[in-house]
C-alpha cells in the first residue's frame, strides 16, 4: 500500500508553481560539481549567472564593469544582524542600485533595476526544490523561489498524514536556518509553512502567530474551501505579477528600537488597497465625482497599516503625477499614533510625512505644487472666525484627504445655528456653522476623499457616503477571527456582584448621550446635569468599593487562567481617582509613585488647575507615551490602566486581554473599545468585556449595523464559553466510554497513578488511535483548556477542574508519541496550574503562584495527600516543576515574616535544584527532596505553637541562632524570653523611616545589645545575632510603624 509522503507535498508545490509558468529544478542536479552546476560553493545562495544575465538585459545601458558593481553590492553584507542586512538589500531591489560609470567623457550616476516591475516577463522565474545550503550548519529548505537568480522566498512543508509533522514544526525550522544559513534569509521576502491542508504565510521577523493564510486567489472572493490551502496560496500570493506587487508595495520595515520589524500584507490588506488605487484613479480623474470609497476593516486587522500601503502605492502611481495626501484624524492623540505608524514606515511613502501643527502652518503646507503627506486634525479646517468662510488652498486635482474612521459626525456636511452673546456688552447674536466636510470642500474643492473605517456604517448615516461614497472593501469580525488576525471577544455581565439598594443603583436613559472627555466643559447644560447624575451615583463610595473588590477578585482569577493585562474604563476622571485609591487600599503593593514602577496606573489628561488629588495621574504625552510602552511588554509589571477617554481608539497592546467598562457606551465608540482586547497574542485564546453598569443592550445595538457572521461572532456572551467548554468536556469524557476514571478524585495516590497509566493506555488502543483518535484527544483537551480559560471563575468550569486536571495529565503523557505533547513554557505553566488544582477553593479560583503575596499563604496544599499526588506524576520534570514554583513562592512568602527560616529553606531548595541540574542526583531523589522540604515548611509552620511563641517572637527567636552550642547552654525558657522582650523593645522604639536614618538605627542596636547581656548572650556571637536582629526587624516594621 502506497503512503503519502512529504515529498508528495513538494510534488503538490512545484507542479503549481509550475502551472504559474515557473521554471522547476531540483537542487542536487545544480549543486556544485555537478554538470549543470550553478553554484561554485555550498555556501553560494544567489545564482549569479542568472543575476548578471537579468541585470544586464533589465538596464541594457550598463556596461559590463557597472553590471559586476551591481552584483558586489547585492551580494556584500554590512553588517551581522540578519534583519538589518535584510533590509538593506530590500531598499536595492525596490529602490535600485546605486551605481556610477564612464561614457563619452563623463561620469554617469544611474539606478540599477534587479528586477523588472513593468514587465513580469522580462523576469527569471525559478524554483527550486532540496536546495543545500551550507554555512553554520549543512541544511537544506523544501522550495525556494528565485527571481533573477535571487532567493526571494522560501517555503518548508510537512507531510499531513503524518501526526508528529505540523506547520509548527515547519515553523520552528524556519527559525533553525535562519540561525544556521542566514546568508539565504538576507534576500528573503517572503516564509511560508504548509502541510498542503494548512497553509500560513509571514515576513522575515514575523512571530509565528502572525504567519497568516491567503484565502483568495484572485481576490474578488473566497478561495473555495475544495483547494488545498497550499494551492491557494501559491496561485494567490506567488502569481508572478501579483508576487511582484506584493514585494514592491506591501512590505514595509518599522524601525521602532533597535531591530526593525518586518511586516508584510495579508491577503485582506492586499487586494483592499489595490481595490482602493483603482477607485481612487477613478474619482480625481476628470469625469471623476471624488468620493473614492470607504475600506471597513475591523478593529485589530491592521487598518492603520493598510492606511501606509495605500499611501505608498498611490503616492507612486504614474497617473497621480506626485499627489498631496492630507491623513486626517479626529483627535490629537489619534493623529500621534497614526503619524507615528506612518513615520515607522516613511521608506514605504519615498518622504518624510509631516504633522500640521496649527491652522496656518496647515495652509501653508496645503499651498504647494505637488507632493507631500500631512497629517492633521479636522478641527484645523475650521475658519478663522466662527460663521466665516474657508479660503481655496489649492484647486488640484491630486490631492486626495485619507480619513480614519470616517464615520464620525465631525465629516459631515450639515448647517447649525449658534446663538451668541457678547461677554463685553450683553449683545446677543447668531452666526451659521457647518461640517467640516464643507470647509474641506472649501479649501480644496478639487480634492477627492477615501475613508478608512474599524466599524461599519450605520444605515442612518447619510453624511458618510456622501462625502466618501460606498464601500470599496469589507473585512468583518468574523472573517478576522476565523482568519486568527484577532481574537473573539466574550461578554460576562457583573452587575449582580455589585450588591446595591435598588435607589443606589445607576440607570441609564435610553436616550442617554455618551459625554466625551473633549466635551467635558460643554454648554449643553441639560446634558452635563444628566451626565452629573449618573456620574454621581456611578461613583458613589460605596458602589466604587464594592466594584474595586470585585475587580481584584476577578483580575487575580483571570491572571490565574490565563497571563495578560487588562484595562479598566471610567465615565469620569474623579472615579478613574477614586477606583484607582479603592484598588491600591485592597492591593497596596500595586502602588508605586515612579512610573516605572507598579501594577497600576491612571491615563488621563489635566492640568495644574485640576484638584491635588487629581495631580499624581497627570502627566505629559511623554510620560503616557512612557507607560502604553509598559503596558504592551508583556513581562513588565504593570498589569492595570484605569482610563476615561485614552486609549479606547486606535491603540494596540495585544497583551490586553480584558476590559472592565463602568462608563455608559454605545455604537461605535464602545465598539472599538472592546476592540482593544481583540488582538492577537501567543496563545490568547479571547478577549473578555466585562461589564459594570447594563451595557448588553447598547452591545446588541451596537451590533446591529454589522454583518450577520459579525452579530453571532461579537460580544460573545460568557455563558456561550461556559456551553463550548461543556461541549468540549463531553466530547473528551466520551473518549472515556467504557472506561471509568471516576476514583481518579478519591482513591490513593498509587491506585491514582495507576489509574492515570491506565487511562492513558486507553486512549493509546489501536483501534482509537487507527481512527486519529490522540490527536482528535490532544486538539478537544487543548481547547477544553482554552474554553476553561475563558471562563475560569464560572460555577461551571469549577464543577469540571479535576477533571481537566486529569485530562490534561493524560495529554502530557502522550508527548511520546505525538509532536503535540512538546509545548513551550507558557503552555507548560498552563498545565501545571491546572493540575495542582488542590490549591482551588470551592467557591473561588487562587492563583497559586501569586501566594508569595498573601499574609497567610495556603501551604496546607502541600499535605502528605497531594504530595504523593505530585510524587504520581508519570511526567517528571511537570512534578518538579510544580513542587518548585509552590516552595519558591512560599519562602518568599515566608521570607517577609522569617529571614533566618527563609533564608535556610531557600538553601535547601537551591542546593537541591542545582545538584539536579548538575545531574548529580536522578530526578526521583530530587522529587523526593523536594518532598521532604515540603513537610519541613508546613511542620516549621508549627513552631511557633509548638514553643508557645506567636509569629513575630518566632522571627527573633530563629534570629538568635538557637541551635549554635554556645548559645544552647542558655537553655529554652531564657531564649524564649530573650525573643519576647526583642518583640515589645523594637516594637517601642520602632518609626516610619527608622530603617533610613543612621543614627535611630544605632539606638535600635544598642538596645538589642543592652537586651542580650541582660540574658547572659554569649559575648563573641552578640555582633551577628545583632545584625540578623536588626535585619530581622526590617522586614516587620513596616507593618508595626502602621
Amino acid at each position: 500500500m502506497s503512503k503519502f509522503a512529504e515529498s508528495d507535498v513538494e510534488e503538490s508545490a512545484l507542479y503549481y508553481f509550475e502551472q504559474l509558468g515557473y521554471t522547476i529544478l531540483h537542487g542536487p542536479d545544480i549543486a556544485p560539481g555537478e554538470p549543470n552546476a550553478e553554484r561554485e560553493t555550498s555556501g553560494e545562495v544567489i545564482l549569479t549567472d542568472r543575476l548578471r544575465h537579468a541585470v544586464a538585459q533589465i538596464n541594457p545601458q550598463l556596461p559590463d564593469d557597472a553590471v559586476d558593481e551591481v552584483i558586489r553590492q547585492v551580494v556584500r553584507c554590512e553588517t551581522q544582524n540578519l534583519i538589518e542586512n535584510n533590509q538593506r538589500f530590500h531598499r536595492l531591489l525596490i529602490e535600485g542600485v546605486p551605481v556610477a560609470y564612464h561614457r563619452d567623457d563623463r561620469t554617469i550616476d544611474d539606478q540599477a533595476w534587479l528586477i523588472d516591475w513593468n514587465n513580469p516577463a522580462n523576469n527569471d522565474w525559478l524554483v527550486v526544490n532540496q536546495f543545500t545550503v551550507i554555512e553554520r550548519q549543512n541544511r537544506r529548505p523544501d522550495v525556494v523561489v528565485f527571481i533573477n537568480g535571487l532567493p526571494l522566498a522560501v517555503i518548508e512543508l510537512k507531510n499531513p498524514a503524518d501526526k508528529n509533522a505540523d506547520i509548527e514544526g515547519a515553523f520552528n525550522q524556519l527559525q533553525t536556518y535562519k540561525k544556521d544559513i542566514p546568508s539565504l534569509f538576507t534576500y528573503n521576502e517572503v516564509l511560508a509553512i504548509s502541510d498542503s491542508r494548512t497553509t500560513r504565510i509571514g515576513s522575515l521577523s514575523a512571530d509565528r502567530d502572525r504567519f497568516m493564510p491567503w484565502r483568495t486567489i484572485e481576490g474578488d472572493d473566497l478561495a473555495p474551501k475544495t483547494l488545498t490551502e497550499l494551492e491557494i496560496t501559491i496561485r494567490g500570493a506567488f502569481e508572478k505579477a501579483r508576487f511582484l506587487d506584493l514585494i514592491r508595495f506591501f512590505i514595509a520595515f518599522e524601525t521602532d528600537g533597535e531591530t526593525p520589524i518586518k511586516k508584510m500584507a495579508a491577503y485582506h490588506q492586499y487586494h483592499a488597497v489595490n481595490k482602493a488605487v483603482a477607485e481612487t484613479i477613478k474619482a480625481t480623474s476628470p469625469e471623476g465625482d471624488r468620493k473614492v470609497g470607504v475600506i471597513w476593516h475591523t478593529q485589530g486587522s491592521g487598518k492603520s497599516l493598510s492606511m501606509a500601503f495605500y499611501a505608498g502605492k498611490i503616492i507612486q502611481h504614474p497617473a497621480m503625477a506626485n499627489p498631496t495626501l492630507v491623513v486626517l484624524t479626529d483627535r490629537n492623540d489619534l493623529d500621534d499614533q497614526l503619524f507615528g505608524t506612518f513615520s515607522k514606515c516613511s521608506k514605504l511613502l519615498r518622504q518624510t510625512p509631516t504633522q500640521a501643527e496649527d491652522r496656518q502652518d496647515l495652509k501653508t503646507k496645503l499651498q504647494v505644487a505637488s507632493g507631500g503627506v500631512i497629517f492633521t486634525t479636522i478641527q484645523k479646517f475650521a475658519p478663522d472666525t466662527p460663521g466665516g468662510e474657508y479660503e481655496q488652498l489649492s484647486d488640484r486635482h491630486n490631492i486626495v484627504f485619507i480619513a480614519d474612521e470616517a464615520h464620525r459626525s465631525q465629516y459631515g456636511l450639515k448647517a447649525r445655528v449658534v446663538k451668541t452673546t457678547d461677554k463685553e456688552t450683553g449683545e446677543r447674536g447668531a452666526y451659521t456653522a457647518y461640517g467640516f466636510a464643507k470647509y474641506l470642500r472649501d479649501a480644496l474643492p478639487n480634492a477627492s476623499f477615501i475613508g478608512f473605517t474599524g466599524t461599519p456604517i450605520e444605515a442612518t448615516d447619510k453624511n458618510t457616503k456622501q462625502i466618501f461614497g460606498d464601500y470599496i472593501d469589507i473585512y468583518d469580525i468574523q472573517r478576522a477571527v476565523e482568519d486568527k488576525a484577532t481574537v473573539k471577544i466574550y461578554y460576562e455581565a457583573r452587575l449582580a456582584r455589585i450588591n446595591l439598594d435598588e435607589s443606589e443603583r445607576p440607570t441609564i436613559d435610553p436616550d442617554f448621550e455618551e459625554l466625551t472627555e473633549g466635551e467635558e466643559q460643554s454648554t449643553k447644560q441639560q446634558l452635563k446635569r444628566k451626565w452629573a447624575q449618573l456620574e454621581a451615583m456611578v461613583g458613589a463610595e460605596k458602589r466604587l468599593a464594592q466594584v474595586a473588590r470585585d475587580i481584584v477578585q476577578h483580575f487575580e482569577n483571570r491572571l490565574s487562567a490565563m497571563e495578560g493585562k487588562g484595562l479598566i474604563v471610567c465615565m469620569s476622571r474623579r472615579i478613574c481617582v477614586e477606583l484607582y485609591n479603592q484598588l491600591v487600599a485592597l492591593r497596596p503593593d500595586w502602588h508605586d509613585e515612579d512610573d516605572k514602577a507598579g501594577a497600576i496606573k491612571v491615563i488621563m489628561t489635566g492640568s495644574a488647575s485640576d484638584p491635588l488629588n487629581f495631580q499624581p495621574h497627570i502627566r505629559s504625552k511623554k510620560g503616557r507615551d512612557a507607560i502604553a510602552k509598559r503596558l504592551r511588554d508583556p513581562n513588565d509589571p504593570l498589569k492595570l490602566v484605569i482610563v476615561r477617554d485614552m486609549w479606547l481608539t486606535g491603540f494596540d497592546a495585544p497583551c490586553l486581554h480584558t476590559m472592565y467598562i463602568d462608563k455608559p457606551m454605545r455604537g461605535h465608540n464602545l465598539m472599538q473599545a472592546i476592540a482593544r482586547v481583540n488582538r492577537v497574542f501567543g496563545s490568547k485564546p479571547g478577549g473578555l468585556v466585562v461589564d459594570y453598569l447594563g451595557i448588553a443592550e447598547d452591545l446588541k445595538n451596537a451590533l446591529k449595523d454589522y454583518t450577520e457572521g459579525d452579530r453571532g461572532e461579537t460580544g460573545i456572551a460568557i455563558e456561550q464559553a461556559v456551553a463550548v467548554m461543556l461541549e468540549k468536556y463531553e466530547i473528551v469524557a466520551a473518549m472515556f466510554s467504557g472506561f471509568d476514571y471516576s476514583g481518579f478524585q478519591t482513591d490513593t495516590a498509587p491506585q491514582r497513578l495507576t489509574l492515570l497509566h491506565n487511562a492513558t493506555d486507553w486512549i493509546l488502543r489501536p483501534e482509537f488511535a487507527a481512527e486519529n483518535g490522540i490527536q482528535r484527544y490532544i486538539q478537544t483537551v487543548t481547547e477544553l483548556s482554552k474554553a476553561f480559560a475563558l471562563c475560569a471563575t464560572e460555577d461551571e468550569a469549577i464543577a469540571i477542574r479535576e477533571d481537566l486536571g486529569f485530562f490534561q495529565a493524560i495529554k502530557a503523557t502522550l508527548s511520546k508519541h505525538t509532536v503535540e505533547g512538546g509545548k513551550t513554557k507558557a503552555e507548560l505553566d498552563a498545565a501545571v496550574r491546572q493540575i495542582v488544582t488542590r490549591a482551588i477553593a470551592s467557591d473561588q479560583v487562587i492563583d497559586i503562584f501569586a501566594t508569595a503575596g498573601l499574609d497567610k499563604p495556603e501551604i496546607s496544599i502541600l499535605s502528605d495527600r497531594f504530595l504523593e499526588e505530585v510524587r504520581g506524576l508519570p511526567q517528571r520534570n511537570l512534578a518538579l516543576e510544580v513542587l518548585r514554583k509552590l516552595l519558591s513562592d512560599e519562602i518568599q512568602s515566608r521570607s517577609r515574616r522569617n529571614v533566618v527560616q527563609s533564608r535556610e529553606f531557600s538553601e535547601m531548595l537551591e542546593n537541591t535544584i542545582k545538584r539536579y541540574q548538575n545531574r548529580s542526583i536522578e530526578s526521583a531523589q530530587v522529587l523526593q527532596e523536594l518532598i521532604d522540604l515540603a513537610r519541613e515548611i508546613r511542620e516549621a509552620s508549627q513552631r511557633g505553637e509548638q514553643l508557645g511563641l506567636t509569629e513575630d517572637e518566632l522571627a527573633f527567636y530563629d534570629a538568635l541562632e538557637v541551635n549554635d552550642s554556645a548559645v544552647k547552654i542558655l537553655g529554652d525558657a531564657t531564649l524564649k524570653a530573650i525573643a519576647r522582650d526583642l518583640v515589645e523593645a523594637i516594637r517601642k522604639n520602632v518609626t516610619i523611616d527608622w530603617t533610613e536614618r543612621e543614627t535611630v538605627r544605632a539606638k535600635m542596636r544598642a538596645i538589642v545589645k543592652r537586651l542580650l547581656r541582660k540574658h547572659g548572650y554569649p559575648p563573641d556571637k552578640q555582633p551577628k545575632a545583632i545584625e540578623t536582629v536588626i535585619t530581622q526587624a526590617q522586614t516587620l516594621c513596616q507593618n508595626w510603624a502602621a
